[in-house]
């Protein structure tokens, strides 16, 4: 399956865009696992977790071409977690801005698909990620600039809960709602966890929904990983008639590894080890958590 273009996707009827995303979602996991084998580790976790966000931007929000992804009118989607790039890899590929067969091709030497994503190299990824906290800022910086051409595009930026302990992250939140960035939408991948432990345990962050609140934002707070839900919060974004011109924020609560239980219960889940014999088991498990609901 590969989508190539979704100008038109929100003109489908609801059911049939949630089937959509889902066997999206089905896909974006099944290259995520499979370019997770090629390195035997990695944040094949996140990018299980995230699947249904990627989907739901990919299968029907962005608008894109695949055959040429620096076509002006496009909108952006800016990954902030440079380490979830396996996962929007897996996106690209299931949108047709990258070819499946090159996710064989993850984090080796000379790829164009190096473990942290990096504009530079890869087709379609419009900023590169690594220290946490810079997407945002990007973010807002991209938005003012397609507005003062007068633009109709839209920014998306994902970035993760643990990038709520940055100071530039709230920064950017402020600076959006005082330009009135009605053209930026922030998803947050709220999945509790990050490299240093539980986000919780980090530094605690909560009530998120209410700190997004007080900076001026449109806020909700959805389960990321249905994908009925996150349509919903979308959908919402597009009817909020906001002379204001809030920016919009979708807070997605995500489970680690979601659809291979295998992978949902590991402990040390931050930058999974996965042993050899555990792979085929765990695409085993992701095809019978979707069995009679996608095509494979």
């Amino acid at each position: 399956m590969s989508l190539s273009s979704v100008e038109a996707a929100p003109a489908l009827p609801a059911a049939e865009r949630v089937e959509r995303i889902r066997a999206a979602a089905y896909h974006i996991r099944h290259h995520a696992l499979n370019m997770g084998e090629v390195q035997g580790q990695g944040y094949v976790g996140q990018a299980l977790g995230a699947a249904d966000m990627f989907a739901a931007v990919y299968a029907d929000q962005l608008s894109y071409q695949a055959e040429n992804p620096h076509w002006e009118g496009r909108d952006r989607f800016l990954l902030s977690t440079g380490h979830y790039a396996i996962g929007h890899y897996a996106a690209l590929a299931e949108a047709g801005i990258v070819p499946v067969a090159e996710l064989e091709t993850y984090g080796s030497d000379d790829s164009r698909l190096p473990m942290s994503g990096m504009s530079t190299y890869t087709p379609g990824m419009e900023i590169s990620g690594g220290s946490l906290g810079h997407g945002l800022t990007i973010a807002v910086g991209m938005a003012l600039g397609l507005r003062a051409q007068g633009s109709a595009s839209r920014v998306i930026n994902f970035l993760s809960d643990g990038e709520l302990d940055e100071g530039s992250t709230w920064e950017a939140a402020m600076g959006a709602h005082h330009h009135q960035l009605g053209n930026l939408i922030a998803m947050v991948d709220i999945n509790a966890l990050q490299a240093d432990g539980a986000t919780n345990t980090v530094l605690r962050t909560e009530p998120v929904t209410e700190k997004w609140e007080s900076f001026g934002w449109y806020t909700q707070r959805v389960d990321g990983n249905d994908v009925g839900a996150l349509l919903a919060a979308f959908d919402n974004i597009a009817s909020v008639s906001d002379p204001v011109g809030r920016p919009s924020v979708i807070l997605c609560d995500t489970k680690v590894g979601r659809g291979v239980p295998l992978l949902e219960t590991r402990e040390k889940a931050h930058f999974m080890r996965i042993e050899e014999n555990e792979w085929q088991i765990c695409r085993d498990q992701l095809t019978a958590g979707y069995e009679g609901t996608v095509s494979a």
